[in-house]
């Protein structure tokens, strides 16, 4: 783990207005999506915890991700929109963005790890993206995203670093809050931080009393090392299966706002995520890829401080590859 330089103190980087505002944009093009109790999870759970399910596996591009990318798209000014957008992603941010794109008829190019899941990359082309694969890792791929805007004049839509992408991400939990205004707590994956960030944001203005728990892989930790060391961290090499939160640095516009608002942040191994798949998978028959797993794999962990609550996680993403969901089945994993 390397320290990297960075001030503490930062400004909050998106408001409830800003929310309000990509709602608006989104919701001629998505519906909202449900948010369920599945008894057996809640009784394996235990605790007397009452857990409450949002179904971002369910969106038209099967991750919370669609927000991001549709909120960004449709705040681009026409001349940005001539210009057409490239991102970096492993897969479900440059789904949304490709969606996006092929709604307001934007040209877009998707920059993925080497060795990308193959599933992703075939849905990215479908929507018409042209998708760039180099790099040994998504962070690599930010790199291989800013030489292309550079070269081709492009708009950066970076997953994490822009308020419009952030605000995308808090439009899920402003229908968590519709729906169940009494919720004290969310469990969320934490990969760059859009979707936890969204949720503080909605909560502040919404829900005061709403704690939001942070999730990350045990392989790729360098947030929630950060968070518990009270500065920014990177790692040199971001291991695990679940490549929606396969993130190797903190980023600037989210991190601070994390550090501040969090309630608390655990990590799970990837075997941990695995039996949480299966888990999902047996008593939801619900299919979710690594980090749609990652919320209800933390719940043992955070299980003292969630006693007796009623409690949300996300199935923030659906997009694993067969390939991967077999050895997962076959408990190689």
């Amino acid at each position: 783990m390397t320290a990297v330089e960075s001030p503490l103190t930062h400004t909050w980087p998106i408001s409830f207005d800003d929310a309000k505002a990509a709602r608006s944009r989104i919701a001629p093009h998505l519906a909202p999506t449900p948010l369920r109790e599945h008894p057996q999870l809640s009784q394996l759970v235990g605790r007397g915890i009452s857990l409450y399910v949002k179904h971002e596996n369910h969106q038209p591009t099967c991750s919370f991700k669609i927000r991001n990318g549709l909120s960004f798209m449709t705040a681009l000014t026409t001349a940005e929109r001539s210009r057409g957008v490239v991102a970096a992603s492993t897969g479900n941010h440059g789904q949304g963005i490709a969606y996006g794109a092929r709604l307001l008829g934007v040209a877009a190019t998707v920059c993925v790890p080497a060795g990308n899941n193959p599933d992703k990359n075939a849905a990215m082309r479908a929507l018409g993206a042209t998708v760039v694969e180099e790099g040994r890792d998504y962070d690599e791929c930010v790199q291989v995203m800013l030489r292309i805007a550079r070269d081709e004049g492009r708009v950066v839509a970076h997953s994490t670093n822009d308020p419009r992408v952030v605000a995308g991400a808090a439009t899920m939990t402003m229908e968590i809050l519709e729906e169940r205004p009494d919720l004290e707590a969310l469990v969320i994956a934490t990969g760059g931080g859009s979707q936890a960030v969204g949720a503080m944001t909605v909560a502040r203005a919404l829900a005061p009393n709403l704690e939001v728990f942070g999730v990350q892989a045990a392989g790729a930790p360098a947030i929630h090392d950060s968070w518990h060391a009270r500065r920014r961290l990177t790692t040199p090499r971001a291991d695990t299966f679940a490549e929606g939160v396969a993130t190797r640095t903190t980023y600037d516009l989210t991190f601070g706002a994390l550090l501040e608002g969090l309630a608390g942040f655990v990590t799970v191994t990837d075997a941990e995520i695995a039996e949480s798949l299966r888990t999902i998978l047996a008593t939801t028959h619900n299919l979710v890829e690594g980090s749609g797993a990652m919320g209800f794999a933390a719940l043992p962990k955070l299980a003292d401080r969630l006693a007796g609550k009623r409690v949300g996680i996300v199935f923030c993403g659906g997009n694993i590859d067969i390939g991967m969901l077999e050895k997962i089945l076959r408990r190689e994993i």
